[in-house]
């Protein structure tokens, strides 16, 4: 038999076993593997960090949601507010809206954003912070800063029947703090604030 097709045949079998064993291995072990270990060891987080309410799933930790008047796309005063995003929270959409900081859009958009959580919140324009009027890159951010959670304590304590001191505690008790101890921003996860919020008020 000529060498040459010898040589090419053991090099094709050899390449057909490397393939079947790299299938095996990453196509099934591997994902196995990992599985595993995240319905182990981290099962909330395997499975989207759901948060419930009532017995029922409310949302992800790790996705914003609009707090919205039902049926309109106005805020809903009595809730606590997120991030402005582009996408409208959507996941499938992730991603910033691609405005320099010096483009006009943009500066006219957030001029804009400022006057209206202002008003909405009944405080002057320089106390709004910039996580107010700004969204994030992914445009999906479930957090806003301790400073724009105070911002809006007067009015979701007004709209809830609640005194502003019991609804800054819920803030304070909802602050977490820098990962690792220096990592990030301290943050408050507005859905988990949220619900807090509505349990708070059945009890009274």
């Amino acid at each position: 038999m000529n060498t040459s097709v010898v040589n090419t045949g053991r090099t094709a079998w050899a390449a057909l076993r490397m393939l079947l064993v790299l299938t095996v291995v990453t196509g099934v072990v591997y994902p196995l593997g990992v599985t595993g270990i995240g319905q182990a060891f981290f099962r909330d987080q395997a499975n989207g960090s759901i948060v419930t309410a009532d017995g029922r799933a409310a949302g992800s930790r790790l996705i914003g949601q609009s707090w919205n008047l039902p049926g309109t796309d106005e805020p809903d005063p009595k809730w606590f507010q997120g991030r402005p995003s582009h996408s409208g929270y959507d996941s499938l959409a992730t991603g910033s809206g691609q405005l320099g900081a010096s483009e006009p859009a943009l500066v006219r958009s957030v001029r804009a954003a400022k006057r209206q959580v202002a008003e909405f919140n009944g405080v002057p324009e320089s106390q709004v912070p910039k996580d107010a009027v700004t969204g994030s890159a992914s445009a999906i951010d479930p957090h806003i800063s301790p400073r724009y959670a105070r911002l809006q304590v007067g009015r979701v304590a007004a709209h809830n029947g609640l005194s502003a001191a019991r609804v800054r505690q819920l803030v304070d008790d909802h602050t977490e703090g820098r990962t690792a101890g220096f990592l990030g921003e301290p943050r408050v996860n507005v859905l988990e604030l949220n619900i807090a919020l509505r349990d708070l008020t059945r009890r009274t």
